[in-house]
């Protein structure tokens, strides 16, 4: 049985954790699954951008425990950077919809997507150091968002904290009520369905690779890059719409 669904409607993949009975927990099958829908949203011309959200109460519990307690060693059955890393170097937007619970190796999902929203009533934390491990992998994708004190508290405490702090902490973007979850995600996919693929996969490179960049270097690598965004078809063809005053030819019908 299929611990991840998939669904493509105007441009959009959502990719659904629904494996309710082990709180969609991180095991061999589910990781499995997950990598290959990535890679099924990033091939597929057809797909814009992507949603990952959740069945049940809890969106990600981490690692599947009674998986990673049989051996004393165990080995990822998905690399991390094929996991988490993936939705970094994907030219396609990701946006979290996190419809319940995220701990752990969730939260790690949470704060890779490229924009999160969570319900808040949602609970979350970096509860690792009360199993004896620490948040290690997920530690490269939430590092970057987080306050330093935030991340020191929330990582040597392993305290759960609400959809509310995560947002303050910076993990994810927005805590909203249940019933105005959609209303959000839709509103947030629609803004990036308005940007050109290029630009959008483009402007998901700046955030990557800016940052870690010396400032001499990280101008010339972004001057050469504007350059070639704007002798592009796609830039031409948005900027001939603009001054036209009509809709650019990427955006969707009724936009």
């Amino acid at each position: 049985m299929s611990t991840v669904e998939t669904h493509v409607a105007a441009g959009v993949m959502t990719i659904t954790l629904a494996d309710e009975e082990r709180r969609n927990a991180l095991g061999g099958q589910l990781t499995s699954e997950l990598t290959a829908a990535f890679r099924k949203a990033d091939t597929d011309p057809d797909v814009r951008a992507v949603v990952l959200t959740n069945t049940g109460s809890v969106f990600c519990a981490g690692a599947n425990l009674a998986e990673r307690s049989s051996e004393r060693t165990p080995a990822a059955v998905v690399a991390p950077q094929d996991l988490f890393g993936h939705i970094r170097r994907s030219p396609k937007p990701y946006v979290g919809r996190i419809a319940g619970h995220c701990v752990a190796g969730g939260m790690g999902l949470a704060a890779a997507c490229d924009i999160s929203v969570a319900v808040d009533h949602a609970r979350f934390g970096f509860t690792e150091v009360r199993l004896g491990v620490a948040p290690a992998v997920i530690s490269v994708v939430c590092l970057p968002k987080m306050r330093p004190a935030d991340a020191r508290a929330a990582f040597l405490r392993g305290t759960r904290f609400s959809a509310a702090d995560a947002a303050r902490m910076g993990l994810i973007n927005a805590a909203v009520p249940v019933d105005g979850l959609d209303a959000e995600v839709d509103a947030i996919v629609a803004d990036l369905l308005a940007g050109s693929p290029g630009a959008i996969a483009a402007a998901k490179q700046l955030l990557d690779r800016v940052p870690a960049m010396p400032v001499d270097e990280a101008f010339d690598w972004t001057a050469d890059l504007s350059a070639r965004l704007f002798a592009s078809d796609e830039a031409q063809a948005g900027m001939a719409a603009y001054l036209q005053k009509r809709k650019a030819p990427w955006a969707p019908e009724g936009a």
